[in-house]
């Protein structure tokens, strides 16, 4: 039945994960098939790719899937908007979490070489402030094309880090969660949201391996028992085995996908018959406390033309070895403020 009365043409082209290919493919929607919009596209150095010539065209780039800062940019990208928190505002959790529960923390980081683990490692120095240089005893950081990350958990145990802020990519958590464990070395181990899925994650590391690592979320994980009879996710999972049956519902991508396309379809309903670009792109920023199924309760979206983060709260929680346990208030950054917690 479409979106107000009107069917939706969905042109989906591959760019294989590389830059020039980014582009390549999004002048062709652009320039041939007169796309009214762009969304969804992943990655952090595909989307920079493209996000200048975007603009330049007044060409909506909605909702892209990135926890890298500075595409939150309203002066210089206008036309530009995320939807997952950045690195920067999870770290900035992270270290406030740090603060409060072991302020004499000596803090080790491990991060890839890449803008995102940057903006994780940026995003705990802002949220530790004029304690970061005392705190943070040790750096690690690694290639994606490393086949381990075995040396730089050896090597942070060794500078005496009671705390482990692993900013990796899941392959690698999994890793690190075997490591830290055959080496009999108990930091507290905090894991970044996009490499927390119980099924993705932690059980090829091994839950009971798990046990303890804390971290943050703002979707409900597939793979987390405690969302089994949770009515959203009933439904979406319903909805998996209709339409993408091959789709991996253990995968938390699979979630956030879904809700982008939620996003959208609100977007586009407010929107109402005038499908221009620029009222696009203004009822895109013009989101009020939206509350979308598959994100944890109390976690809304909001947007304005000088807030392009429609996601900026999490809620602290920590795994028992079956479940994460949700635990403190929705931890919430509003538009360059400090964090602050809401009940």
């Amino acid at each position: 039945g479409g979106i107000n009365g009107r069917k939706l043409n969905l042109v989906s082209l591959d760019d294989a994960y590389s830059p020039p290919k980014t582009l390549e493919q999004t002048r062709k929607m652009v320039e041939q098939d007169n796309v009214a919009f762009i969304f969804g596209s992943l990655g952090t150095t595909p989307n920079r790719a493209i996000a200048k010539y975007l603009n330049a065209r007044k060409v909506p780039q909605l909702l892209i899937g990135t926890t890298a800062s500075g595409f939150a940019d309203p002066e210089n990208l206008p036309w530009t908007l995320g939807i997952m928190p950045t690195g920067e505002i999870e770290a900035e959790h992270y270290a406030k979490y740090i603060l409060q529960e072991k302020p004499g923390a000596k803090i080790g980081v491990l991060y890839a070489n890449d803008d995102v683990g940057k903006t994780y490692l940026a995003g705990l120095k802002a949220g530790l402030g004029d304690k970061a240089k005392d705190m943070i005893v040790a750096e690690q950081s690694y290639e994606l094309t490393d086949a381990s990350i075995d040396s730089q958990i050896i090597s942070l145990k060794a500078k005496g880090a009671d705390v482990l802020f692993n900013t990796a990519h899941p392959k690698f958590v999994t890793q690190a969660i075997r490591k830290v464990n055959e080496l009999g070395w108990k930091p507290l181990h905090i894991v970044v949201n996009t490499s927390s899925s119980i099924g993705m994650t932690l059980q090829p590391a091994g839950l009971d391996k798990a046990v303890g690592i804390v971290s943050a979320q703002y979707m409900k994980d597939p793979s987390d028992p405690q969302w089994a009879t949770d009515p959203a996710m009933v439904e979406w999972l319903a909805f998996m085995k209709k339409y993408n049956p091959d789709g991996n519902t253990k995968d938390y991508m699979m979630v956030l996908a879904t809700t982008q396309a939620q996003v959208l379809e609100q977007i586009l309903k407010n929107a109402g018959q005038d499908l221009s670009r620029e009222n696009l792109m203004h009822t895109a920023l013009s989101l009020k406390d939206l509350q979308m199924p598959l994100l944890i309760p109390g976690v809304k979206i909001n947007t304005s033309p000088t807030d392009l983060q429609p996601i900026k709260q999490m809620q602290m929680m920590r795994f028992d070895g079956t479940k994460w346990q949700l635990f403190g208030s929705i931890l919430s950054k509003k538009g360059g403020m400090p964090l602050l917690a809401v009940n």
